[in-house]
């Protein structure tokens, strides 16, 4: 089991090591940008990298809360491993860094992808576990493949878990959406404050639903990056 585990950490990203990566971005051409940078500390729950860079340019390049990152690290052998990650936040020190969200395992992959860009929002979720257990949350993060909310702590959410939900979506024209789908819950974390926070993979949404959360979060990130 030692082994194992061992040989699982491995796939991991490590302090030192260098990120590659590219920007989710409504902008095509901001988007085929590679920047590089250096992991600075590693912790339960986050990557905490340098200001990335250009090679190209030689310029550092601006992180915004809520921006979603295609990644790529090296491992053993110059095998690529790649995830998708999101800023968090910042922290001081002697340099400014970057906080990003740590991926899980199950994220990391050999094999490159397009993924959906993934913002910071605050949304009323409403959502069904079983016909006896109903609840409202809101939202931590969405993009067009998945959500995450948080909810109270005594529900009895777990792994693998089917649920069927809903979220209020506003937009810049003034609407607000009613979105449905369906999804499964891919992990659940307890959170000090006593609630949990659920992430959720879709497995049921149709197609134009799917649009208007893509649409809701590439105006969520053109907010961000007018602050």
């Amino acid at each position: 089991m030692s082994y194992y585990l061992t040989e699982v950490q491995k796939l991991l990203p490590k302090v030192n090591q260098i990120l590659h990566m590219n920007i989710n971005s409504i902008d095509d051409e901001e988007s085929r940008i590679e920047y590089k940078s250096r992991i600075a500390d590693v912790t339960e729950d986050e990557l905490v990298i340098e200001i990335p860079l250009n090679e190209k340019t030689g310029k550092l390049k601006k992180l915004y809360q809520g921006d979603e990152l295609s990644t790529f690290f090296l491992g053993d052998g110059g095998v690529k491993y790649y995830f998708t990650t999101s800023v968090v936040g910042y922290r001081e020190d002697v340099i400014r860094l970057v906080e990003l969200r740590k991926p899980t395992l199950e994220s990391i992959t050999q094999i490159q992808r397009r993924n959906f860009l993934r913002v910071l929002a605050e949304l009323e979720i409403a959502v069904k576990l079983s016909d006896q257990i109903q609840f409202i949350g809101v939202t931590d993060d969405v993009s067009g493949g998945g959500i995450s909310f948080i909810c109270d702590g005594q529900v009895p959410i777990g792994m693998n878990a089917a649920i069927s939900c809903w979220i209020l979506a506003p937009f810049k024209n003034g609407n607000i959406e009613h979105i449905p789908f369906s999804g499964e819950i891919v992990r659940v974390k307890q959170l000090e404050s006593g609630k949990q926070l659920a992430m959720v993979k879709f497995v049921d949404i149709a197609d134009r639903e799917r649009q208007k959360l893509i649409r809701f979060c590439f105006e969520r990130q053109m907010d961000f990056r007018k602050r």
